[in-house]
């Protein structure tokens, strides 16, 4: 049976919110005895960046949909095979609508994640639509469930802990809402700090100055920074004390009051370290801590803070834990490999 014509306009007039319709349409009556769908594309939408140049959108969609007949005529676009699959093209179609209303480039990355989404029966529009920060001619959203609600928690908690592997943007993410919340001036000042664990080399070895002898430790810091704020800028930021980096032990002895102050690599804080950093909290500050147990660089027996902080601080009010996992990896498709695989060989070990 073939459906009605489903016509994937967004009319200006109408909102981009979750709520409604996945297609932005009314499914017919018989929408589950279907096995064809005809959707159309109306003018008001560019097919050069919907489908892609080349149609290569089209090539990925037909990848993740292998199962289904997909053809398309000028601006119609049909799909037949079994019904739950053309609800899911349905759903992911409408999604990708939604995104492209919003501004939002559609490209195989972000085709795969909206498919990805919809066959866990999430909304994509409403995790890949949430914009954090937008610098320097891009937008930095989520591209996960779980970054989004990490997101989420860092909004609405005072001391967030985001752990992960390498790739999930605990960092990164962290990085944006700090320079948001220092744009709209819920902060005065940003502080990013690492312990400066040895890897092999010992601080007393490495050339230079104290500061260029700190700089390998914060220098992912510095990376992630330059993405999201003028490069030129940058100095007179750190002159003025707007954006302060440096090593945790430059935290001892400080109340640290309107401040957005971010812990990266806090597997390799001790216990004792993890307490005097989370006490240097003061009025109007908020705290984001990250870190992946899977690579401590601790030496001997000693057991990381990142390890047992949950133990000692789980259930206290205005404190928030999110585990980020594999799914989570949003960078090379290998990385996600790469993570997983280390995963079954540890659980083995």
């Amino acid at each position: 049976m073939q459906r009605n014509i489903l016509d994937i306009t967004h009319p200006t007039t109408d909102p981009v919110n979750t709520d409604s319709d996945s297609t932005g349409a009314d499914a017919p009556a018989d929408s589950h005895a279907a096995d064809s769908v005809r959707l159309v594309i109306p003018d008001s939408i560019d097919l050069v960046e919907f489908f892609g140049p080349g149609e290569a959108n089209l090539r990925t969609l037909e990848k993740s949909f292998d199962d289904l007949d997909i053809h398309v005529r000028a601006n119609q676009v049909q799909a037949a095979g079994d019904p739950k699959r053309v609800e899911a093209f349905v759903s992911v179609i409408g999604e990708l609508k939604k995104l492209y209303a919003a501004g939002h480039r559609i490209n195989d990355e972000t085709i795969e994640r909206v498919t990805k989404f919809s066959s866990e029966g999430a909304a994509a529009s409403a995790v890949l639509g949430t914009n954090i920060l937008s610098t320097r001619g891009k937008s930095i959203r989520p591209k996960t469930m779980g970054q989004h609600d990490y997101v989420k928690a860092i909004r609405n908690h005072t001391i967030t802990f985001g752990i992960g592997p390498a790739g999930t943007g605990k960092t990164y993410l962290a990085m944006a809402m700090a320079v948001n919340a220092l744009q709209h001036k819920e902060v005065s000042r940003i502080i990013l700090t690492r312990p400066a664990v040895e890897a092999g080399e010992s601080l007393g070895y490495l050339p230079g100055t104290l500061n260029e002898k700190i700089d390998p430790y914060v220098r992912p810091l510095y990376d992630a920074l330059h993405d999201m704020v003028d490069p030129e800028s940058i100095p007179l930021l750190i002159e003025t004390g707007t954006i302060e980096v440096a090593p945790l032990a430059y935290m001892r002895g400080r109340t640290l009051n309107d401040a957005f102050i971010i812990l990266d690599e806090a597997q390799n804080t001790t216990a004792e370290q993890m307490k005097m950093f989370l006490t240097r909290l003061g009025f109007g500050s908020r705290m984001v801590v990250t870190g992946d147990v899977s690579q401590i660089d601790l030496p001997g027996k000693t057991r990381s803070g990142l390890k047992v902080v949950r133990e000692i601080l789980d259930g206290i009010d205005d404190m928030q834990f999110c585990e980020l996992g594999s799914k989570d990896v949003v960078r090379h498709s290998l990385v996600t490999k790469i993570v997983e695989a280390y995963d079954l060989w540890g659980s083995a070990e």
